[in-house]
């Protein structure tokens, strides 16, 4: 299996990095990781709602360009659909037993994805109704993975 993470925007702190180095190595063993970074765009202090359309139409259309018409999509949204750890995994499972050989994660930047991402991918995640900055989600969205493949292996891992 190929996962792709195609995230809007760098992580600039050190300690982000070397997190996701760390999953990086780790999910080594279960699949092909890939990471695509696309520039962001600097979001004006004060700006209207209709700027903010076009900063995330922008930032989509960087996009479109590295995403594969074969792959599955999953775009993360506050209102996607939660699921806990186990769920994820036998989501990852399935797609695979059933003939999918690479998924996509979209990450957005600090506005979110556009709508049009939104309503065009397979599937809608949401890890919370929180936000989390998009460095941290990367994060958090590998260590998924990683729990994800564990679990799907029917090895440990801490609860």
């Amino acid at each position: 299996m190929k996962i792709t993470l195609m995230c809007i925007g760098k992580i600039k702190e050190k300690f982000y990095r070397e997190a996701v180095c760390e999953f990086e190595k780790r999910l080594s063993r279960y699949c092909r990781l890939e990471i695509i970074e696309v520039l962001d765009e600097k979001t004006p202090d004060h700006a209207g709602s209709l700027m903010e359309k076009q900063i995330k139409e922008k930032e989509a259309s960087r996009l479109l360009k590295y995403l594969n018409q074969d792959a599955y999509v999953i775009a993360l949204a506050i209102e996607g659909k939660q699921l806990n750890s186990v769920e994820l995994s036998e989501k990852l499972e399935n797609l695979g037993t059933s003939g999918v050989s690479h998924i996509i994660f979209l990450i957005g930047g600090s506005l979110g994805l556009s709508d049009g991402i939104l309503s065009d991918a397979d599937f809608a995640l949401s890890f919370s109704k929180m936000t989390f900055p998009h460095q941290l989600m990367r994060v958090i969205l590998l260590e998924q993975i990683y729990r994800a493949y564990r679990i799907m292996n029917g090895e440990p891992y801490h609860k």
